[in-house]
């Protein structure tokens, strides 16, 4: 449609005293023909610049896209983006502050109670609390409170009583006791050959307290030193449609492992980690050195001594500057006897649970020694939440490797989502694969899916 024509001017207006323009020149028809109009201009290189090339980082990037791919398309499409689209839901209609102000007391909202929930299959699940107090009995002084249950049967506490030694709170000493009443615990058996078919279940009463001494003295450094008690006591039970090892081994078919009869031991253990890289969100490009070591003995029979020690070195490579990061570890961990009677088999050296190859569940792999290698790519997908995706290659084995043999390595593969910050009050998702030994054809044996709040502090 035409425009429409500018009414006349009518005789009370007055007229305009400046000459006309002159009226364009109409179009040309080889100027209106589209096959005979010049092609567009390119956008100029103000800058001189021109494109930026590709960098290693960028192209490096692709093999981790690559590899795991398979881990990505879960963590993306099953977690984080129904989680992205919670959270966005959450900021527009302002659910924080709603909960702030219902779980959080006082003017400084130094107070919270805040209800937790933990499910990790293969074991039961379990609610509980979360309690805080900053600034206690005066400025530096924090209480942390975490308890969990699922019945009587299914007990578990953690209370900290925590002073901070400096005003930027590099440096603490808590003083903390951990209590647990469980009837579900796996026992996978003892050794680098145990299959996931003859895994058994047991009940556990533990209890161990004492001061932690906590320090971050240089970049992401840190030393922890430890020391207490722990007393530790199991009985007969069973879970998740596993056979009691209590049942087993009264038919002949397992034996109790050492220390079934129970132990109490006094223990002192130091942790050092020696790590180059910045807080974040400084690029995590640097080297990761873990060292640590535990020396216990059973107050109660005194040829029960023994040590635990052993390390992790791990290179960090921040592909972008921003924190997709791509990491390489090696972990050694032993576990001797120092009497004559052997180390208790919850005082070995265990994989999975939250530690080194994540799909196998805790207890499910346990000797006097392991060696783990872990690929790890780390990126962030969100405010405080970061998507992880893992493999690893290890297994257990005996007296200082001794029976260390490639062909019994076994492989673990996981992919989560985690909360970053403060660990006192974490959350992930997690599911990992694991399987048999190489020799046994590398089979899937083992599916982990975690959900909900750990307990760190």
């Amino acid at each position: 449609m035409a425009p429409l024509a500018a009414p006349p001017p009518t005789a009370t207006e007055a007229a305009p005293t400046a000459p006309a323009a002159p009226a364009p020149a109409a179009p040309s028809a080889a100027s209106s023909d589209p096959s005979t109009s010049s092609p567009a201009r390119a956008v100029p290189d103000y800058d001189g610049r021109g494109e930026e090339p590709a960098t290693v980082g960028d192209a490096a990037l692709w093999v981790p896209r690559v590899l795991l791919f398979p881990f990505y398309v879960v963590s993306e499409y099953l977690v984080r983006r129904p989680l992205a689209w919670v959270i966005t839901t959450a900021e527009r209609k302002q659910w924080a502050s709603v909960v702030k102000d219902f779980f959080l007391f006082g003017e400084e909202k130094k107070i919270g109670v805040v209800p937790t929930a933990f499910i990790d299959f293969g074991f039961r699940a379990s609610v509980g609390l979360y309690a805080f107090w900053d600034d206690f009995l005066g400025s530096g002084h924090d209480l942390r409170f975490h308890g969990s249950t699922f019945g009587l049967d299914w007990l578990q506490g953690t209370v900290a009583d925590r002073i901070w030694l400096d005003k930027d709170k590099s440096s603490r000493v808590d003083l903390r006791v951990d209590a647990s009443h469980r009837p579900d615990q796996l026992f996978g058996g003892i050794g680098p050959r145990t299959l996931d078919r003859d895994r058994t279940r047991y009940g556990v009463d533990r209890i161990q307290g004492g001061p932690v001494f906590d320090v971050t003295y240089w970049r992401g450094s840190r030393f922890r030193a430890l020391s207490g008690l722990r007393y530790a006591s199991f009985r007969d039970a069973s879970c998740c449609d596993d056979p009691s090892l209590v049942s087993r081994a009264a038919e002949g078919k397992a034996t109790l492992p050492p220390g079934f009869a129970g132990y109490t031991a006094g223990f002192q253990r130091a942790e050092l980690t020696v790590d180059t890289r910045k807080p974040r969100p400084e690029p995590q490009t640097g080297l990761r050195l873990e060292l640590e070591s535990e020396l216990a003995a059973d107050v109660t029979r005194s040829q029960s001594t023994w040590v635990r020690y052993g390390g992790t070195a791990g290179a960090f490579a921040d592909l972008t500057g921003h924190q997709r990061t791509v990491s390489l570890s090696v972990s050694l961990l032993f576990a001797d006897p120092l009497g004559r009677e052997p180390v208790p088999f919850t005082e070995l050296v265990q994989l999975g649970g939250g530690g080194l190859m994540r799909a196998y569940l805790s207890g499910r792999l346990m000797d006097r020694s392991a060696a783990v290698s872990t690929l790890k790519y780390r990126w962030p997908i969100w405010a405080g939440l970061d998507g992880t995706i893992q493999v690893a290659t290890g297994n257990v084995f005996g007296a200082g490797l001794k029976d260390f043999d490639w062909n019994l390595l076994r492989l673990s593969s996981a992919v989560g989502i985690e909360t970053i910050g403060s660990p006192d009050h974490t959350f992930e998702v997690l599911t990992g694969l694991g399987t048999e030994t190489f020799a046994d054809g590398t089979k899937i044996s083992s599916v982990r899916l975690v959900f909900g709040t750990n307990r760190g502090f």
